[in-house]
């Protein structure tokens, strides 16, 4: 396996990729972002937001990116766990040296805990949860996608708050602010919501979830849905290790957001991530290009 001149972990998502650039040794030089690339989202678009990072990275660092062939990539990418998506992807590499390709749950998981045991419930545009024991069994639970789980996520947020609004356009409950906002937001007849509905994904109903969190103040529902967050989160972390035996962080961009709702007893347990999934692929290629 031929040296890399420099390594790059990446940290691909629904609403954006994050990377960051080392020399050969890991001292790192610089960070990148870019737009989602989740392979849920395509695999060409998911190589597209890499490259862009990838690019932004070199760019921040003032330094000329070399050709691909002189880079290696860890890459902690949302669908993976598709075999199908990540087969294919590995296949549409564009000329990058080294790849080495994991969850983005393994790899939050290898930055919350500095690559040592422990648990972390990842709350983003998609939500996972993923136990590392120290014999190097793994335990993953949730992640099944925002269509039918992801729960306490911003896509799920999303798809509750439409769900709520289609309701309140219909008669059958009570808006409050929250469906004033929404109806703002996505419109306020029933052609103007599938039309919305028809055109969102699952990074569009993420972006809904600021509203679910700015109202909850002063609307139940906004309330309730945060609430019934919170205890998903405490399912999801009680499902991967009911004893409560490890180190438990909660990690992702909704993580701070959601931390008041969590329940007393897991609100007290959860502690902040070391280092972000993007610290943690740059491990996993640093490992990877070893000798």
């Amino acid at each position: 396996m031929p040296v890399p001149q420099f390594l790059i972990g990446v940290d691909g998502g629904g609403t954006g990729t994050r990377v960051r650039l080392a020399d050969a040794q890991g001292s790192e030089l610089a960070q990148g972002r870019a737009g989602p690339s989740a392979l849920a989202l395509g695999i060409s678009n998911a190589w597209a937001s890499v490259n862009e990072a990838v690019d932004d990275a070199f760019g921040h660092a003032g330094l000329q990116r070399p050709h691909r062939s002189q880079l290696a990539l860890g890459l902690g990418l949302a669908g993976v766990n598709v075999s199908v998506w990540a087969e294919k992807f590995l296949a549409a590499n564009p000329g990058y040296g080294t790849l080495a390709l994991e969850t983005d749950a393994y790899t939050t998981l290898m930055g919350a805990h500095r690559g040592w045991p422990g648990v972390i419930v990842a709350l983003g545009t998609g939500s996972v949860g993923l136990a590392l024991w120290p014999d190097g069994q793994r335990r993953e639970v949730g992640g099944w996608g925002f269509q039918t789980g992801d729960e306490a996520s911003g896509g799920w947020l999303g798809m509750r708050a439409i769900n709520h609004l289609e309701q309140v356009v219909d008669g059958r409950q009570h808006g409050g602010t929250l469906a004033q906002a929404l109806m703002s937001t996505c419109g306020a007849s029933r052609d103007d919501l599938f039309s919305w509905v028809n055109r969102a994904n699952q990074t569009r109903y993420a972006q809904l979830a600021p509203l679910v969190l700015l109202h909850a103040g002063h609307d139940k529902t906004a309330l309730q849905f945060l609430v019934e967050a919170g205890e998903q989160v405490e399912r999801m972390a009680l499902a991967l290790d009911p004893g409560q035996q490890l180190p438990m962080a909660l990690c992702g961009g909704l993580s701070g957001a959601l931390r008041p709702y969590l329940p007393p007893a897991l609100q007290a347990r959860a502690q902040a991530p070391a280092f972000d999934s993007s610290w943690g692929a740059l491990q996993l290629i640093q490992a990877a290009v070893k000798p």
